[in-house]
């Protein structure tokens, strides 16, 4: 079959290109999964390049979301011809992921793709929709309400970020969006943002302790800086989620917000989190979060055309969504 594989051929230095690899074969309580879209992500990227916070077993296929039919099963959940997908676990880290024809893995990773979303959909979705939608999903049962005020979300060009905005939109949110581009203005708009705030206009803006309240809630995917200003503006009882930190790991930042208007800051993990809240999400997305502006923020590519858009997507000139057709 063919992959998209990284080789380690000195220290610290990698390669990575199109092979021809065997088929993987089913243990016990694994299947095999025909690959018919996977998607990229930053992780993807971190990977190809051997970053070793992601990927330690080398020669190695990149790709942490995958979507197809059940090729091989071993497993008693999962049978044959069966529509499944794939996300987070170890999956495209240190256990080959979904950058090939065909892809193995444990059944307890795997979720059933809804009958009413369709693989090249769920894998615009991907991680970054799992993960936008987890965010979401925290805002709303700890009592943030569309009448409560605008959200705010970072990074919002970038796949989650995107995701986010047009979610948000489609529910009845009133979104602002804070992005480094500014020839993406008018992108954001398209997609749902009522405003968008320029990154540098927005920290210079926020140099004081405390800001007045503005935002019901924050979707931060970048970490640092940002983060620590968007805790300024929160209004009382308001919640931020984090699940980023393409800006910094660092988070500079006071406790006010925390303690004169008790606001929330809620981590958000795709990888490990349970398959029934994977499960859950995916049933939301597919139906009543199922956005009409995927075509604005997919780019469709080949395994050819991948390591050019990781080049991108290292450099973080990358907007939106990328989706490998297999």
């Amino acid at each position: 079959m063919k992959a998209f594989v990284v080789k380690k051929i000195a220290d610290r230095e990698f390669e990575a290109d199109i092979q021809e690899v065997e088929i993987p074969k089913c243990a016990d309580d694994e299947i095999v999964i025909k690959v018919s879209y996977s998607s990229l992500n930053y992780k993807d990227a971190l990977s190809s390049v051997g970053n070793p916070g992601v990927t330690k077993n080398f020669p190695h296929i990149t790709g942490i979301d995958v979507a197809g039919v059940v090729y091989e099963s071993t497993s008693k959940i999962f049978k044959a011809g069966e529509r499944v997908l794939v996300t987070g676990y170890d999956m495209g880290m240190n256990t080959n992921g979904g950058h090939a024809e065909f892809v193995k893995v444990p059944a307890l990773w795997v979720a059933r793709i809804p009958d009413s979303i369709t693989d090249k959909e769920i894998m615009t979705f991907g991680t970054a929709g799992l993960t936008a939608a987890l965010s979401i999903n925290e805002l709303i049962e700890n009592g943030v309400k569309p009448e409560d005020g605008e959200i705010l979300v970072t990074g919002a060009t970038g796949g989650v970020g995107s995701i986010a905005v047009s979610i948000l939109s489609k529910i009845g949110f009133s979104v602002v969006a804070i992005s480094g581009k500014e020839e993406k203005i008018d992108y954001l708009k398209n997609i749902g943002a009522k405003e968008v705030i320029l990154r540098n206009i927005f920290n210079e803006e926020s140099k004081k302790t405390m800001m007045n309240e503005r935002y019901a809630g924050v979707i931060d995917t970048v970490g640092g800086e940002i983060l620590a200003n968007a805790l300024k503006y929160i209004k009382y009882d308001g919640v931020a989620t984090c699940c980023g930190l393409s800006s910094s790991h660092e988070l500079n930042t006071n406790v006010f917000p925390f303690i004169l208007r008790g606001i929330r800051l809620i981590g958000i993990d795709s990888v490990e989190c349970k398959l029934e809240k994977k499960q859950a999400a995916w049933e939301k997305i597919a139906s009543r979060w199922k956005i009409t502006t995927l075509d604005n923020i997919t780019n469709e590519i080949s395994l050819d055309e991948i390591k050019n858009a990781y080049k991108l997507l290292l450099a973080g000139r990358a907007v939106g969504r990328y989706v490998v057709k297999i």
